[in-house]
């Protein structure tokens, strides 16, 4: 089964937390992937920059979202629990919690107007279900292929004693 994006993650994780109790990362991570039916392979899926497991940096991003929408709480690093608002939210019988719905909470429109703010526009061919690893990982991506596309061209359009002498360089 394929990896759920961050937002399909952020309901599951809201009833999870609605015992009140407080959770470690760790225990979500082991409910929602049991709950999405995920493989140890599933879970071992590394970012391209092979730096963060793929499903534990969706998890961590999902806690955040719902975290800066005031919906979660986190007394400690690592652990998280419902406030009132999540509650409220889970009260609703929504079939989906995503960025659209936390956009109606003011704290959450405050910290995305701020976070907007300080970084510079992402490409728009990118999708909103990213997280933002995933997104500078696509960009850099996109960025890596034009710079070979453009060197391509450029040694094509050389001369033949240029391409020699770009041909001994680089065997040096």
């Amino acid at each position: 089964m394929p990896i759920p994006d961050f937002q399909s993650l952020m309901l599951p994780m809201l009833r999870y937390a609605s015992d009140g109790k407080v959770h470690t990362m760790a225990e979500v991570r082991d409910v929602l992937a049991a709950e999405f039916e995920l493989t140890a392979a599933d879970r071992a899926e590394l970012l391209p920059s092979a730096r963060a497991r793929r499903f534990d940096n969706r998890v961590a991003w999902a806690k955040v979202h719902l975290a800066r929408a005031g919906l979660l709480d986190s007394p400690k690093s690592g652990q998280f629990c419902i406030t009132a608002s999540g509650q409220e939210v889970l009260g609703r019988g929504l079939s989906r919690v995503d960025l659209r719905l936390l956009a109606q909470f003011p704290e959450y429109k405050a910290w995305r107007t701020q976070a907007r703010a300080e970084t510079t526009s992402v490409s728009t061919d990118v999708e909103a279900e990213d997280t933002p690893e995933e997104r500078i990982e696509h960009a850099v991506q996109t960025i890596r292929a034009k710079l070979a596309a453009d060197l391509l061209d450029k040694v094509k359009s050389s001369t033949p004693s240029f391409f020699e002498q770009l041909v001994v360089e680089l065997l040096l």
